[in-house]
């Protein structure tokens, strides 16, 4: 498994309705709820967010593909929309997208860019099967706990937290691999990629203490 971004996409909420600061690898935007909801329209609203996602990455395919081909297409447009329906208990949400070309193109050039617009890589994330994973972090104190160190830094590991999210196993094959008994190798990296990867555990199973001031770091 690896994750499609480097950094991760990091929000945080505070106490004002209902505005959400959202940090990507190059800067920070705002997103909130429309007025009639409670919040200030700030920002873009989730529906909005996931409906840009799709916008965005349609016109950057078809961008891509046209410069490919070298064809005089300059301008392209996008608006997306949703709806949702209800099926005895299931929930249909349908996305519709509405691409117009503002130079002139031939027949079998607009069938086939629907048909490269249809498969960006965003159509094909929400057109195949989605699993959402939460994790909630948690640092309370477990009966259970395994340490593991290399004399610099100890690794304490809480099997009751642990969801087996696999980001340490794949952000740190040499350190943590579930198939080796004991599954971590304190002297597999260095101190510092250490803390760095158990600072990625989701759930608070791994944490890391460094042996000289025995302080914690998560």
């Amino acid at each position: 498994m690896q994750y499609a971004l480097d950094k991760p996409v990091h929000a945080s909420i505070g106490r004002e309705k209902y505005q959400c600061s959202i940090s990507w690898r190059n800067g920070k935007f705002i997103a909130d709820e429309p007025v009639k909801t409670g919040g200030q329209d700030l920002g873009p609203d989730p529906y909005t967010l996931l409906l840009s996602s799709l916008a965005s990455c349609t016109l950057i395919t078809l961008r891509m593909y046209i410069d490919r081909k070298g064809w005089a297409i300059d301008n392209i447009e996008v608006n997306a929309n949703m709806y949702q329906t209800t099926e005895g208990d299931k929930l249909i949400t349908t996305l519709d997208r509405d691409i117009k070309f503002l130079s002139e193109i031939t027949e079998e050039q607009r069938q086939r860019l629907t048909q490269i617009a249809a498969a960006c890589p965003i159509s094909k994330i929400l057109e195949n099967q989605i699993s959402v994973r939460t994790f909630t972090f948690s640092d309370a104190d477990t009966e259970k706990k395994r340490s593991y160190t290399n004399g610099e830094v100890t690794i304490v590991w809480k099997p009751e937290l642990c969801k087996h999210s696999a980001r340490c196993g794949n952000g740190l094959p040499e350190v943590f691999d579930i198939k080796a008994k004991p599954w971590i190798n304190a002297q597999g990296a260095s101190t510092e990629k250490i803390i760095e990867q158990v600072s990625k555990c989701p759930t608070g199973a791994l944490t890391t203490f460094k042996n000289e001031s025995s302080s914690g770091t998560k």
